[in-house]
């Protein structure tokens, strides 16, 4: 039987993102968060392998104590458990630190045959933490996979989608899979299993729950830094356009040859 672990993370909703410009991380409190979209396909295919092969199935998150709802979610769905690494000493941070703490417990969990990621989450969109996280364990990593084609003897052999075309891939197990949008349909959870996962515990690891070098982990661990982020400010332009069709079309022409996009009402 297989030994999958799912990295799940807890994204701000993208339409409600509010940066703290003091300390330039990201307000979680009090703003609606999700499932970090490309993870419910890593999640589904993790179920789907669980349905073909046979496989116990761990959703593995890292964040606040509210991040527990996201490994609720992965249980309705199918997952088996939920462990959440949770400690106010693995706040600030960057990719680095966060994969070296998720190896962390993933040891602390047991060494799986294969984790599977979405390819980059929605918040930070670095898609870094997966191989960094490989790279901690040892194992290969194999990004941006759109189908698995089997797992056999110890192997894995998979499809990915790459911007100059297709290429197929093999791995050993242990291995880290990031997964593409649209590698499978992700299934809704029943309402029977929405309430099964709300009454299932999570079992939550701290700083000291995990075999962590301290100065490799948070802000102490972090070789980068954000020097400064903020929300886009956003202001809309408009010119009215004067003269016959024509002459507004050939002006209209002049600024697309140019870079600038002028839209008035019916005309474009």
């Amino acid at each position: 039987m297989l030994n999958i672990i799912v990295l799940v993370k807890q994204v701000p909703n993208t339409s409600e993102v509010k940066i703290d410009p003091e300390t330039n991380n990201l307000i979680r409190e009090g703003i609606p968060s999700i499932v970090n979209p490309y993870d419910l396909y890593a999640i589904e295919e993790a179920l789907r392998l669980k349905e073909q092969y046979g496989a116990k199935v761990t959703a593995l998150s890292m964040g606040p104590g509210m991040a527990a709802d996201v490994l609720k979610e992965a249980i309705a769905m199918g997952a088996d458990k939920g462990v959440l690494l949770s400690d106010y000493a693995f706040r600030g941070a960057d990719t680095l630190a966060t994969a070296y703490t998720l190896a962390a417990g993933v040891k602390e969990i047991g060494i799986p045959d294969l984790i599977l990621c979405g390819k980059q989450a929605a918040d930070g969109d670095t898609a870094q933490v997966p191989p960094e996280l490989a790279e901690q364990l040892g194992m290969a990593c194999i990004t941006y996979v759109s189908k698995i084609y089997e797992i056999n003897d110890g192997k894995i052999v998979v499809r990915r989608n790459l911007d100059y075309g297709d290429m197929e891939a093999e791995a050993d197990l242990p291995a880290v899979i990031t997964v593409q949008k649209g590698i499978n349909d992700v299934r809704l959870p029943t309402l029977e299993s929405m309430v099964v996962a709300a009454a299932q515990p999570i079992k939550t690891l701290t700083v000291k729950d995990v075999d962590v070098d301290e100065n490799k982990i948070s802000i102490a661990g972090s070789p980068t830094k954000v020097v400064k982020i903020f929300s886009p400010k956003t202001e809309r332009r408009g010119r009215v356009l004067e003269g016959s069709l024509e002459e507004q079309l050939s002006v209209v022409m002049e600024q697309l040859q140019e870079g600038e996009f002028l839209v008035k009402e019916g005309v474009m």
